[in-house]
């Protein structure tokens, strides 16, 4: 992590059971290609992929909230198994209280991942916040973690890693791969 992590750092990842990841400048680099038709794409990092298939082996969901919507995050969502996926958010706020009581959770029990301003209201309500390294400075003085790496390349993955981590659920992850299961 980029900014040393809060003091009780087990404490925040222990109960986390739901991540829930932005879109754009998380998950992406923040670009947003749109070519001489009008489709639009963006670019996912395959070690971020290979986290989240570490996440849901570990028993744990996963959701996208995100303000924009693109067809192209829906396929990458179903290649992973992220859902709910839930695109054209207005009140990230609303869409994250949503999920939690759908789900039966706690705040606590979530860890939210943003980069802008947009996601701030996720980022307060969650139990841990995360953000990779080029975030806006207000998400980043939210964030009880920063990640080493920026959005869209491998920040997703570090996040995953560390809760794991402090989980005591990484080794067995690993090992795993070591006797041939892969992931992504």
């Amino acid at each position: 992590m980029a900014i040393a992590p809060p003091s009780d750092l087990r404490g925040l990842c222990e109960p986390v059971e739901l991540l829930v990841l932005d879109v754009d400048g998380v998950l992406t680099d923040g670009a947003i290609v749109v070519d001489d038709r009008g489709v639009e794409s963006k670019h996912f990092h395959v070690k971020d992929g290979g986290g989240i298939a570490l996440w849901r082996k570990a028993g744990k969901k996963v959701a996208i909230i995100s303000g924009r919507s693109a067809p192209c995050v829906d396929v990458r969502a179903a290649e992973l198994g992220i859902a709910p996926v839930i695109q054209g958010s207005s009140d990230k706020r609303e869409s994250i209280l949503g999920l939690i009581r759908d789900l039966g959770l706690e705040p606590r029990q979530v860890c939210a991942m943003g980069d802008d301003l947009a996601d701030l209201p996720m980022l307060e309500l969650a139990g841990l916040a995360a953000c990779p390294s080029d975030a806006s400075a207000e998400v980043v003085e939210s964030a009880h973690l920063v990640a080493r790496a920026p959005g869209g390349r491998g920040a997703v993955r570090e996040v995953i890693e560390l809760i794991l981590k402090q989980q005591g659920a990484w080794p067995g992850l690993v090992d795993g791969h070591r006797t041939g299961a892969r992931s992504e």
